[in-house]
């Protein structure tokens, strides 16, 4: 049995692979400049509550574009989180 993609769903998973990579200049910038002064954390909170309502959404639908793409930008999100209270307590210590 063959595995096919259509012209929408390939559509779509372009588009799913462009939005993950919102994040990810910022993921990389936070982790080599070790800061997260100007970093908004409710942002990110927001972003990854958001995310698993569309993880949801994307299971009830069936549609692995949206799971995929949500869970890509989750995973993102939650590691931007982490370095917010990582870096911030680094800076904290003497």
């Amino acid at each position: 049995m063959a595995w096919a993609v259509s012209g929408v769903d390939l559509l779509g998973y372009v588009a799913g692979a462009i939005t993950t990579l919102t994040f990810l200049p910022q993921v990389l910038k936070t982790i080599r400049e070790k800061s997260v002064k100007d970093i908004s954390l409710m942002m990110f909170v927001i972003a990854a509550v958001n995310e698993v309502l569309w993880i949801i959404y994307g299971v009830l639908k069936d549609d692995w574009v949206i799971i995929l793409t949500n869970a890509v930008i989750l995973c993102l999100s939650l590691t931007m989180i982490y370095l917010k209270f990582a870096y911030a307590r680094k800076h904290r210590s003497p």
